[in-house]
């Protein structure tokens, strides 16, 4: 079941964002959800099954360039995340699918995401649920002095 995040899930969806970001810290992932809370251009959906969050998606409104879009705002999925033991029962399509209807009721007509290009189960997702690779990319920087 399809929840939307509310004050009362903000550690578990912090759980779950750990799992897929473990570089960050609880207390900093706790504030950019509760910030979401109160952010019109931006939602995070809970799946709950069995009575537990087995995963959630992030959601917002990108006004900015999207790469291989033509269209602004465009829906972006910032992050998604289903514990392994959940995955292949479509709890990543139906978070997915939330998060498209938040982006259409928004007036969007695209919906984005991005990936690392070395994260193959994140890629092989996106593919089952519909995107289309737009691009590939390697970012550099260089320091100046």
């Amino acid at each position: 079941m399809i929840q939307q995040l509310t004050y009362h899930k903000l550690d578990s969806i912090t759980e779950l964002a750990l799992k897929l970001w473990p570089d960050n810290q609880f207390d900093d992932l706790k504030v950019e959800f509760n910030e979401l809370l109160n952010d019109d251009n931006q939602c995070a959906f809970l799946f709950v099954a069995d009575q537990i969050d087995v995963g959630f998606a992030h959601v917002s409104l990108r006004v900015d360039y999207v790469e291989g879009t033509d269209s602004s705002p465009v829906g972006f999925l910032e992050g998604i995340y289903v514990y392994p033991d959940y995955r292949n029962q479509g709890i990543a399509r139906e978070l997915i699918e939330a998060c498209e209807q938040f982006a259409k009721d928004k007036g969007c007509t695209e919906f984005a995401s991005d990936c690392e290009l070395t994260n193959l189960d994140s890629i092989l997702m996106h593919e089952k649920l519909g995107f289309e690779e737009t691009n590939r990319i390697v970012c550099f920087k260089k320091k100046i002095e």
